[in-house]
């Protein structure tokens, strides 16, 4: 019988990449011309994974937003991978807004993407380990095709797959 192959299904960020994108971000914030004057900050606090942006309006909030987009899109890291709560009013008027990293699949979400793929009636066998999903099968040919559809969903999370063997 052949030895069978198997993969996991993870969410995770590499927090250097988010830090080194959080650096960027933060020394553009004070150099820009339209935004040196502005009294805005970008703040992350590793052991929460989060992001706090806090500016005089919600279009200069916006605009910070958006050169931390860059900024991760630039290092290599999913748009998807920090969701953004609502704005919140601030002293003196001002707006902050949180961005908090996603690391690791939820419960519920695991428990979606196992029932989606038993739906496929592919030969595989689907584990839930923790807070990633590991799929096997004696065909690698069958994991590319689970890989190729879990890539054409959108959980609204950021998927990887590692341990391919």
């Amino acid at each position: 019988m052949a030895k069978e192959s198997s993969f996991d299904v993870v969410s995770q960020v590499d927090m250097q990449e988010l830090d080194n994108a959080y650096q960027q971000a933060s020394k553009e914030l004070t150099q820009r011309y339209d935004l040196k004057d502005t009294d805005s900050s970008i703040e992350f606090d590793k052991q929460k994974h989060e992001i706090t942006v806090v500016a005089p309006s919600d279009f200069v909030c916006g605009q910070i937003i958006d050169i931390i987009s860059s900024k991760l899109v630039k290092r290599g890291i999913d748009l998807k991978a920090v969701d953004w709560g609502d704005p919140q009013s601030v002293s003196g008027g001002r707006v902050k807004k949180e961005g908090h990293v996603i690391s690791g699949i939820d419960k519920d979400m695991l428990s979606k993407i196992n029932k989606e793929l038993k739906s496929l009636k592919l030969k595989i066998k689907v584990q839930i380990e923790g807070d990633k999903l590991r799929v096997s099968s004696a065909s690698r040919d069958t994991l590319q095709d689970v890989i190729a559809h879990l890539k054409a969903q959108d959980y609204g999370i950021p998927l990887q797959f590692v341990n391919y063997r």
